[in-house]
């Protein structure tokens, strides 16, 4: 580096976007992109990724991958001097707010005792005349209060218990008694209003369906209470935004820093400079399973990551065993303790916007935020019917993904535990993984017989493929030496194998008492069914468990 004449720093010429060269390595090492293509491609045709005759910079191709809203995530950020750093950046300095759900038989001290700094009670489980009671306590002051489906009684019973923070939020949703809500919030000098894009995530949108939705929403409510004579600042001080984050970690962030830029834009068509923009962020459910729920801790920690790094005011962390339908203590004190680790441990709130300036962050969030406000124009122009329609679309979309494994679910549709027992009674919301916990929920009581050709080294790939695959459906693979009359058998080899010794091994497995031959590998004329990476993995296990029964 070198020191400009007023004193500064001067940029290197290799990290100037118009050089064209990636700082990839030491800075005494001047990698150029040309040279990262050919160091990317040359392992890529050892995987047989890419051909000796494609070009070095098809790495690019080969690597990107594409959301459901068709956003580009490329393997690597590089500087784009024609699309500026997203703005307005997150401004949350410090800690994020850690929020719990609250419901009766809650000892909300507790929790707030040991690492929670929010509460969000479902009014559904507190009536409104046991909220002092259930508050009893609680600093209100200190601790803001978040409504989840109240009835105008709630707010109120809430307000008299006041003063409230003024992150507090009576809670509304509905368009019913809106006003009133509002009103009621301006006096106590709460906010009003959750716009709850959550309730869309869970439904199966996309990250720019569910942002664009929630854009549509918060629109609605502005209108609805600039119509009761609140003014447009007053009336964006009164909302929160709420949205799911995954364990998708670059698209989560970029998700939130995208909501920002977006509301603002919102604002300023509304004349407003500062909509004091709150996010409160959710990590996902349907990503989560109620099989090998340990699992789900790894989930909900990147998806915590992301909001924290992303900006989010407020973070509620899904407890692990959640899905099980039986959440425990421990459940929520390892939720309550992932924000501790990333905020005390890993320090992750000592910098301002850590993702800013990301080449990577940023251009995803410029392209998400340009799917959002598309979606936001659909749904101003078509409509919801038109919209459930179009998030009908992704969610079958995922779900094709998932069962043919191109989106895996770990410890379901990926190194499954046969032995890992369903749980008492399951969460019924949602999953992506949905159709692999209902096979597993109902196991046959019959194993399938792992039958294998040539030696270990020659075939233990596709047995491996083969006992994985069927774990993910409930099924065990039973690999004893001989064949011991089981009815469905899994045959296990290479081409070179089933072209030898196939067909003769199939009719000595039939004379044996086998019913139905599956072989790993590409079809073959005396097998019943085969298996191999890509094929609809839900549709398989459906056939081989009719079989086995």
């Amino acid at each position: 580096m070198n020191r400009d004449v007023a004193g500064g720093l001067e940029e290197p010429d290799r990290l100037r976007p118009e050089s064209g060269s990636l700082a990839l390595a030491a800075p005494a090492d001047d990698w150029s992109r040309a040279d990262w293509e050919k160091a990317a491609a040359d392992v890529l045709r050892k995987a047989g990724r890419l051909a000796d005759s494609d070009p070095d910079d098809q790495v690019w191709e080969a690597l990107t991958r594409t959301t459901y809203d068709g956003v580009p995530i490329p393997p690597l950020g590089t500087p784009d001097p024609a699309r500026p750093p997203a703005s307005p950046r997150a401004d949350r300095v410090g800690g994020w707010d850690v929020r719990v759900r609250a419901f009766d038989g809650f000892d909300v001290v507790a929790e707030l005792e040991r690492g929670a700094t929010s509460l969000w009670v479902l009014a559904e489980h507190v009536a409104a005349d046991a909220l002092p009671a259930f508050l009893d306590g609680v600093r209100l002051d200190l601790a803001p209060v978040v409504l989840e489906q109240p009835t105008l009684t709630h707010a109120e019973a809430l307000v008299a218990l006041g003063p409230l923070h003024p992150d507090a939020n009576l809670g509304a949703t509905a368009d019913a008694d809106l006003a009133d809500f509002a009103r009621l919030a301006l006096d106590a000098g709460t906010r009003a209003v959750v716009v709850d894009g959550v309730a869309v995530h869970e439904r199966g949108a996309s990250d720019a369906q569910e942002l664009g939705w929630v854009l549509a929403r918060g629109a609605q409510v502005l209108r609805a209470l600039e119509a009761e004579g609140i003014a447009s600042a007053e009336a964006f001080g009164l909302l929160e935004l709420r949205v799911a984050v995954t364990d998708e970690q670059l698209p989560s962030i970029a998700k939130l820093r995208a909501l920002r830029v977006l509301w603002a834009r919102v604002a300023e068509l509304c004349g407003v400079s500062d909509p004091g923009t709150r996010v409160h962020a959710v990590t996902s459910r349907p990503m989560t399973s109620a099989y090998d729920v340990p699992v789900n801790l790894l989930r909900t920690t990147v998806a915590a990551f992301a909001a924290g790094v992303g900006g989010a005011d407020a973070l509620t962390v899904v407890p692990f065993d959640e899905p099980t339908g039986e959440t425990s203590a421990r459940g929520r004190r390892l939720a309550r303790n992932i924000s501790a680790l990333l905020v005390e441990e890993a320090h992750l709130a000592r910098v301002a916007d850590p993702a800013g300036g990301s080449y990577a962050v940023e251009q995803v969030t410029d392209e998400l935020g340009r799917a959002a406000w598309a979606e936001l124009d659909l749904i101003e122009t078509d409509g919801q019917e038109s919209f459930d329609a179009r998030v009908a679309q992704v969610r079958a979309a995922r779900e094709d993904d998932v069962a043919h494994r191109r989106r895996p679910v770990t410890g379901l549709s990926e190194f499954a535990n046969p032995a890992d027992l369903p749980p008492p009674r399951r969460n019924l919301s949602y999953r992506w993984g949905a159709a692999f916990e209902a096979l597993r929920a109902d196991p046959p009581d019959t194993h399938v017989f792992l039958a294998t050709l040539g030696p270990v080294a020659d075939h233990s790939a596709r047995a491996g493929f083969a006992t994985s695959l069927l774990a993910a459906g409930g099924v065990a693979a039973d690999a004893l030496r001989e064949h011991a009359g089981q009815r469905v058998v899994c045959l296990a080899g290479t081409d070179t194998a089933y072209a030898q010794w196939g067909g003769a091994e199939a009719r000595r497995l039939r004379d044996g008492g086998a019913e139905r031959i599956i072989v790993v590998g590409a079809p073959a004329d005396w097998a019943d069914d085969w298996c191999a990476p890509g094929i609809d993995a839900i549709a398989f296990l459906e056939r081989t468990r009719e079989a086995l029964r």
